[in-house]
């Protein structure tokens, strides 16, 4: 986790002083809002700390090999956000993002304490660039996902004049 809570100080570092009116500005139409980028964050962060119960609750098992999950930060290569952690264009306030966020880090941390590290790693499921990712590197990819938004999100201010 420790990926993970570097990158999430990071990212409430990057939005801790900006109005919900800022927050809430798309830069172009066809381009997320900060708020569309937190909401997409934790959106993504609970969906995977609930494939991750639903597989540690499964006696399936699938073993397979290390991922290069850093290169998540790549921002060359565009990925579609998944159906269930694409945002909403609803007006939300930063506090409200700021609980839901919490929210799902501390799931995140509940499952990636409970689970010992074999129960992680002889368990998978498929990520949509990368292919069979273990449990074990799905924990850590949510870090590296939200650095990767983090420098989105530095982009969104400066298209804003934030």
């Amino acid at each position: 986790m420790e990926i993970n809570n570097q990158a999430r100080k990071e990212l409430l570092a990057q939005v801790e002083k900006l109005s919900d009116e800022k927050i809430n500005q798309k830069p172009s139409e066809n381009e997320w809002s900060i708020k569309q980028l937190l909401e997409h964050l934790y959106l993504m962060e609970g969906g995977v700390t609930k494939t991750i119960q639903k597989q540690l609750a499964s006696d399936e098992q699938n073993i397979t090999t290390d991922k290069p999950i850093q290169l998540t930060v790549d921002r060359s290569t565009k990925v579609e956000a998944p159906d269930f952690a694409t945002p909403t264009d609803d007006y939300s306030t930063l506090d409200e993002l700021k609980s839901k966020l919490s929210a799902t880090h501390t799931a995140l941390r509940e499952v990636a304490k409970s689970a010992t590290e074999d129960q992680l790693a002889v368990k998978s499921y498929p990520h949509p660039v990368f292919g069979e990712m273990s449990l074990t590197q799905w924990i850590p990819f949510i870090g590296y996902h939200e650095l990767r938004h983090i420098e989105q999100i530095k982009e969104v201010k400066n298209q804003i004049g934030i």
